[in-house]
């Protein structure tokens, strides 16, 4: 079990980056951030934008590490910029894929497949700045499918990994 933090959540009820990078996010409320989510098995976020719908089923939610912002690009980046759901410190998320894991914020273990990368895109280098989607590449963070029922919420939390992949060997 590792001690790791909550640093922010992120429950957007619309999708901000559709369209061409060059015209910029669309309007949207000003803060989605939360100190405070539901998770639903199977379907996601409650109130997020890819909540119950069956295309972003192994993808309705996104972790990040805030250790893979790229701050010197903007040293402001968080989750509004890179439109992921929870934000970590304190574990390498990327190298979880095909794993298991549990987060737990004090209510009760949630827990989430972690099916792929969450690849950056161009539209990194319009809410983040030039080059921040190349800085992203190999640590945008993951793409998972919610196992369990629960809450999160800020602040320390602690994470393992219930099931890691076969690596084969």
């Amino acid at each position: 079990m590792t001690e790791v933090e909550v640093l922010q959540l992120l429950v957007s009820p619309v999708h901000r980056l559709a369209g061409r990078p060059a015209d910029g996010p669309a309007d949207g409320p000003s803060d989605e951030r939360v100190s405070r989510v539901e998770v639903r098995r199977g379907l996601g976020l409650v109130g997020d934008r890819y909540y119950a719908r069956p295309a972003h089923r192994n993808a309705a939610v996104t972790i990040m590490a805030v250790e893979s912002l790229p701050r010197d690009i903007d040293p402001s980046a968080d989750l509004r910029h890179t439109r992921r759901n929870i934000l970590l410190r304190g574990v390498d998320i990327d190298s979880c894929v095909g794993a298991t894991i549990a987060l737990d914020t004090g209510s009760g273990p949630v827990t989430f497949a972690v099916n792929r990368p969450a690849r950056p895109c161009a539209w990194m280098d319009v809410t983040i700045g030039p080059g921040a989607q190349r800085a992203l590449r190999g640590k945008g963070g993951v793409r998972c499918t919610p196992l369990s029922d629960g809450e999160l919420a800020l602040g320390p939390a602690t994470f393992r990994v219930v099931d890691a992949p076969d690596d084969g060997t």
